[in-house]
Formats: C-alpha cells, structure tokens, sequence
C-alpha cells in the first residue's frame, strides 16, 4: 500500500509539471493584452510598458515559464494582476468557500442518488424506476443558473414567513461573527499572526464550527449552503443515480447473487452485501470525478448566492489575463484531481479484495 502511495505521488510530479506549462503557454497564447484588459482607458503606451516590466512580461516565454517553477517550487505562486495580491493569500481565502460547496453538494447527490438508484434497480420495470429515471434525465437537463434562481426565489421569496425559508446568499449572516479556533484556542489573535493553513481551516466554516463547539455557526453555515448545495448537487445527483441503477441491475442478474438466494439468504442482504458492494466501483469512479469537477469551481452558482469562490476567482482572471491567478486556480484543481483519484484507486482496494494495490 504504502509503495503504491509513493508511486503514484511521484507520477504525479510530471502531470502537475506538464499542466502547468500547458496552462502556461496557452495562457500567452491567447489573443489579448494583459495590460489592456487590466487598465482599460488608462492603458497608454508608457503606462503598459512599465506595467509589462514590473510583472516580467519582456523577458522570453520559456524564462517566464522557469522563473514560475521556481517560485511554484518554494510556495510562491506569483502576484494576481487582477487583485493586487499574492495568489497563494487568495486561495486561502477562497479555496475553502468551494471546497465546503463542493463537499455538501457531492454528500447530497450520493446519499439521495446512490439509494435511488438501487431502489431502481430493484424495482426494475416498476412505476418507481420508471419515475426515478424521468426525474433523473430532468435533473440533468436542467441550467445550474435557472435552478439556483428557482430555488433563491422559491425559498426566499414565496416561503419567506415560512420556517422553510433559506437564505437566497452568503455564506453567514450578515453581521454574524464567530470568532476563528486559533483566536479560540489563544493560538493566535488575528489572520496576521496566524500561519496560512490555519487561516484556511477557519474559512472551512464547518471545519471551525465544529472545532469552537459553536453549534449556532454550524446552523447558520448549514442553512446558507443547501440552496447553493442543491442547485450544483442536482446533475451530479442525476449522473450518480443513473449509474448505480446501471451497475447494480448488471450485478443482480450474476450467478453468485443468484446462489446467494438460493442459499436463503435474506434479501436486504443479497441486494447490499452481494450486489451493491461489488456494483460500487464505477459508481465510486463517478462521484470521485463529479468531485473533482466541483472542486474545479461552480462559477454560475457561486455568482447567484454570492460565494466568492475558486470558480468566480477563476473567471475574474481569465477575463483579466491574470497569468498568474489562472496558474495558481489550474495547479490547486490538478493536485484536487490527482489527490481524488488516488483516493479512489484506495478505495477500489477496499470494496474488491481481488484488486491488489502494489
């Protein structure tokens, strides 16, 4: 196990490295003057020249790109054009706003998508797979931004006297302090004395609410993220669904499910322990990738509910040509999928025993 982790870290050094210069290159690649897409009306000839100079602009790609490395090497991701700060102090702030809407979203479409899907398949043919089918291709039809939108208005507007109502934006309340675990624990007294990583922990509200024993932040958080939650789960929710109808009816109809019952097993255990459990690899392979993609940024929902995320950020700097905040977002998403996928080759691992991870 441990010898496979390790491989597997340093295959991952070449992809990163091939990413990176592929997002490099493309970057420059593109039509477009950073500095005038940065500036606008401002952007006159000596004004571009010494903005062209301060972030090396003249110097050759390929000294560009080795300079990059380099600083990437020792933690330093550049300074974003767009923003005017270090892209490393950006993606602690606002890496954890999408990690959270990811992994609520990713929870909400396995624990409702995978049980709908075994419940189809058993049923096969039946008014319930039928039905669970019909919602599922309409789940997936349906725009990310009409379906937040729909929600925003349908639970903050129509229901809003209502105990069902949610707010349409925001991670917290507006006012709200809650005071970060490091202030908490007397680790440190604000973000300037406090490290980098710890910083980020305490932007995982969930992450500080639970670490502060702060149950009304836990709530506050909770009730703004299922709206922005739903509205990105939905299609993933429909994907995963789908899949585990199509594995888990495969497996159903194999000869060793069939000697299970035949040995009088009791059918809630042929279904989970026999059928599902060997049905789960491609389904596990799905939710890994849908994680992935939902690390990668959610622009759409994160500009309704007003989330100023990774994928937002992500936009800001292609519209800007911030060569190094594009850089910076594209290297966090590839180690995201890199970390992911070994994540589940693990897990492969678990749920087959014939899967050997050497």
């Amino acid at each position: 196990m441990f010898t496979f982790i390790l491989r597997r870290l340093i295959l991952a050094i070449p992809v990163l490295f091939g990413i990176l210069a592929v997002t490099f290159a493309l970057g420059r690649l593109v039509p477009g003057d950073p500095c005038k897409a940065m500036l606008g009306e401002k952007a006159n000839p000596q004004v571009c020249a010494d903005f062209i100079e301060r972030y090396g602009l003249n110097k050759p790609i390929p000294t560009q790109f080795l300079i990059y490395v380099q600083d990437a090497a020792r933690g330093d991701l550049g300074e974003s054009i767009r923003f005017g700060r270090p892209v490393t102090t950006l993606l602690v702030e606002r890496l954890p706003v999408t990690i959270e809407l990811a992994f609520c979203a990713l929870i909400f479409a396995t624990i409702v998508g995978v049980p709908l899907g075994i419940l189809s398949a058993y049923r096969h043919n039946s008014s319930i797979d039928v039905g669970t089918m019909v919602a599922a291709n309409i789940g997936v039809s349906m725009p990310v931004f009409w379906l937040g939108l729909m929600l925003a208005f349908l639970f903050s507007v129509v229901l809003k006297d209502t105990f069902l109502a949610l707010p349409p934006s925001g991670r917290l309340t507006a006012g709200a302090n809650y005071p970060a675990f490091y202030q908490a624990w007397n680790i440190a007294s604000s973000e300037q004395t406090a490290s980098g990583f710890l910083v980020f922990l305490s932007r995982l509200n969930f992450v500080n609410a639970l670490l502060t024993l702060n149950s009304e932040q836990f709530v506050d958080t909770l009730r703004h993220m299922i709206l922005p939650a739903v509205a990105v789960g939905t299609i993933p929710l429909a994907i995963i669904a789908r899949i585990t109808r199509s594995s888990v009816l495969e497996v159903l109809g194999q000869d060793y499910v069939r000697t299970a019952r035949a040995k009088g097993l009791h059918e809630f255990v042929v279904v989970m322990r026999h059928a599902v459990r060997n049905a789960l690899l491609p389904v596990v392979t799905i939710i890994g990738l849908n994680f992935g993609g939902l690390v990668a940024g959610a622009v759409l929902t994160e500009t309704i509910f007003g989330f100023a995320g990774i994928g937002k950020t992500l936009f800001d700097g292609i519209t800007a040509r911030d060569y190094a905040l594009v850089q910076g977002v594209t290297m966090v998403t590839a180690v995201a999928f890199l970390v992911i996928n070994l994540i589940v080759d693990l897990i492969y691992g678990f749920l087959d025993p014939r899967i050997r991870l050497s």
